[in-house]
């Protein structure tokens, strides 16, 4: 029977929930649960998962809607009390914070005058409205928020570009300014290469790198996936690469991105011919044959790290970067002959299914279905951490629960051969990811034992030694319980792929001329040199949990306790939206 309960005004945000909702669901007696706040787009999401009551039709914006289907109503009084502690833990964690904590922009801009960059995380649905509101304070702003529709972000990024601001987002995941992480980012000495990525996971893995290699980061300038979309036109990215044109800090631009439209492709491309800076460009998907000018193009991650890391040390580019891959000895059944990929990163997961398709050189590239970035051959790569799997639960950055349960799914087929994962250490991140993991491997792969297979697990370890989680420890953890750990997704996926017997060649990339001198790239405006010139001083509009890495880095930092306005009620609060631009504009 389904139990509903209703607390009103008692907003959290959506990560709290998440894991509010985990921690309910593992109680004895609950065979599920799920505790949102009561938006439209939340009732859609119990409608469609078979727990909507007629109860929830009374909740607003604002509500805590706790739906529970357990064994028995005498279990509900022990079930809420659980969720009444949770949420008094939250509170004392919250209290104890040393961040001033306000509940309105204005208050907000009082209490930091000197603020410039706004950090939102609030639901999609709003995300826009609070980002124009950012822009009209004259802040750049970093838009963690997804499900913005596309014109919304068009709009945004034009007005942001019109007042020389930059707009990082929608879903933007990572970024890193003058030394101060945000959102999901990693712990990274301070260097001489910049970065602007259309990819969060892909601007972890080699600002880690990079660290790990001995080199520094000035800048990683997030974009949001989306920018170099026909539909955005890389304004994001083109702003970016010009204020790391422009910033003392940078030597070396490093540039990132997913599959880009053509188009938008080759206008990047004309901006960094016209450089004054070298310049390492990856375009994942794409497998150059030569570098051009000052303009050195990769085929991995990994490679435009090295590549970036010797333009800094002022070392000649070398034609090639192949890293020696010693396949550890497998003994494998006949029918033992695929490998599952399970990935919480996105760029990572793209970057495992380029190489796979590469070493079976499918003539079509990737194979997409829905839930895989690759499925072909008894391959498959999964990125757990799509709109498919998230929808109403945490990412699996922060919650390894999707991911135990695709491990003993992929455990169970008797074609496994080898299970390769990701792990993406840094803020935002689970803080002992391989204490869980560790113990959901072991036991997967003694089933397999007793049914008389071996099954190998191959990690992918992204992260610096400086990260909140100690990486030496994640890998010690992982290594204890059987993982093969490797440092780099290309050198994880190589060595599944060896085990595999399957073989990638490395071609030499040749050098040559620019074929034209491209014009000077145009200047980066006043307040994008200003925002790259020191640390940011943040209002963070959203998850109160993304101040912790801006602190410990000694940025200045306002918590803006977001709410829906209005109560959640959509017409009224565009009302209010048209009357706060007529604000603006007068």
């Amino acid at each position: 029977m389904l139990n509903t309960i209703i607390k009103k005004n008692a907003y959290q945000d959506s990560v709290n929930l998440m894991l509010l909702t985990n921690h309910v669901s593992a109680l004895q007696g609950v065979y599920q649960a799920s505790i949102m706040m009561g938006t439209p787009a939340n009732k859609d999401i119990m409608r469609n998962s078979g727990l909507y009551t007629e109860e929830l039709e009374q909740a607003g914006a604002n509500d805590m809607c706790i739906v529970i289907d357990a064994e028995g109503d005498d279990k509900l009084d022990q079930i809420l009390a659980a969720v009444d502690e949770f949420l008094s833990d939250q509170s004392v964690s919250t209290s104890q914070s040393s961040t001033t904590s306000v509940r309105s922009w204005e208050r907000a801009i009082k209490e930091s005058p000197n603020a410039n960059l706004a950090m939102i995380s609030v639901p999609g649905q709003y995300a826009a409205a609070e980002a124009e509101k950012a822009l009209d304070y004259g802040l750049h702003a970093f838009i963690f928020s997804d499900n913005m529709p596309l014109e919304e972000e068009l709009k945004l990024k034009q007005k942001a570009h019109e007042k020389g601001l930059l707009v990082m987002g929608p879903d933007c995941g990572t970024g890193i300014l003058s030394g101060v992480p945000l959102a999901f980012a990693n712990r990274v000495k301070a260097g001489n290469i910049g970065v602007v990525g259309a990819s969060g996971t892909g601007i972890q893995e080699v600002t880690t790198l990079i660290d790990r290699m001995g080199g520094g980061i000035s800048h990683a300038i997030g974009t949001g996936g989306r920018d170099l979309s026909e539909g955005v036109g890389a304004i994001t990215m083109m702003d970016g690469i010009r204020g790391l044109a422009n910033n003392s800090q940078t030597e070396v631009i490093v540039v990132i991105s997913k599959p880009p439209a053509r188009e938008v492709r080759d206008k990047v491309m004309l901006e960094l011919h016209g450089l004054s800076k070298p310049v390492v460009a990856l375009f994942l998907g794409e497998k150059p044959a030569c570098h051009e000018g000052h303009v050195y193009q990769a085929y991995t991650l990994e490679e435009t790290a090295r590549i970036a890391i010797d333009l800094g040390k002022g070392v000649s580019v070398q034609a090639a970067y192949s890293v020696p891959i010693e396949a550890p000895s497998v003994e494998l059944k006949p029918e033992q002959v695929s490998i599952q990929g399970l990935y919480a990163g996105g760029t990572l997961a793209a970057e495992a299914a380029m190489l796979i398709a590469d070493a079976l050189q499918l003539q079509d590239g990737l194979i997409h279905e829905s839930g895989y970035v690759l499925r072909s051959n008894g391959h498959s790569i999964v990125d757990l951490g799509d709109d498919m799997y998230t929808q109403g639960k945490p990412h699996p950055m922060i919650d390894p629960a999707t991911r135990i349960q695709h491990i003993e799914n992929a455990a169970a087929d008797p074609s496994t051969a080898v299970i390769l994962f990701d792990v993406v250490l840094g803020y935002g991140g689970h803080d002992d990811m391989a204490s869980v993991l560790a113990p959901a491997i072991g036991k997967a792969a003694a089933k397999a034992r007793e049914e008389g297979r071996n099954l190998y697990f191959v990690a992918a370890l992204c992260g610096t030694h400086q990260d909140p989680q100690s990486y030496t420890e994640q890998k010690r953890k992982f290594e204890e319980a059987g993982v093969i750990v490797k440092e780099s997704n290309n050198q994880a996926v190589r060595t599944v792929l060896a085990m595999m017997k399957l073989d990638m060649e490395d071609m030499p990339k040749h050098h040559r001329p620019a074929e034209a001198a491209a014009a000077s790239t145009k200047p980066a405006s006043e307040a994008i040199e200003a925002l790259l010139s020191s640390k940011p001083a943040v209002i963070n509009v959203g998850l109160s949990k993304f101040t912790a890495s801006i602190t410990e880095s000694g940025a200045a930092v306002v918590q803006y306790d977001w709410r829906p306005v209005a109560g959640g009620n959509a017409k009224m609060q565009h009302i209010l939206h048209q009357l706060n631009q007529y604000r603006f504009e007068e």
